[in-house]
């Protein structure tokens, strides 16, 4: 099943506010976010790219090239609701994109996209990060 899967889903989810004990390990919290950055940042993503920059090191794979073929972010009462669609991904792939899309501008996003410069970023945290769909 792992191997046929045509096209995977992931969901990030944030909330703007602050922690809650009761959905800690569910949802990542952030206070102050500029939805409007991230709607833009985003849809730098779709495409076909070369993630070498947006993988853990020591990850086995023969190649890194994905195809994102959907990436949008929407709002839901509180939360924000960041959503990828691609061929596949790579070991914390969308945990690397979605701290680039809270945290760099736009010029060294597209730096990391097209591995001209490799700007340092910690993974956004795990809490949040859902399998949604598998489409075989």
């Amino acid at each position: 099943a792992r191997y046929s899967a045509k096209k995977r889903v992931y969901r990030y989810i944030i909330k703007q506010s602050k922690s809650n004990p009761f959905q800690n390990d569910f949802i990542t919290f952030i206070e102050n976010i500029n939805f409007d950055k991230i709607q833009e940042n985003i849809k730098l993503f779709e495409g076909e790219f070369d993630f070498k920059y947006f993988m853990k090191t020591g990850s086995d794979t023969k190649s890194t090239k994905r195809t994102i073929y959907k990436a949008f972010a929407y709002q839901y009462k509180d939360y924000i609701v960041l959503n990828f669609e691609a061929n596949g991904f790579l070991r914390t792939q969308i945990r690397l994109m979605v701290s680039a899309i809270l945290n760099l501008n736009t010029t060294k996003i597209e730096d990391k996209l097209y591995c001209k410069k490799n700007h340092k970023i910690k993974p956004a945290p795990s809490n949040g990060l859902y399998l949604a769909k598998i489409k075989y």
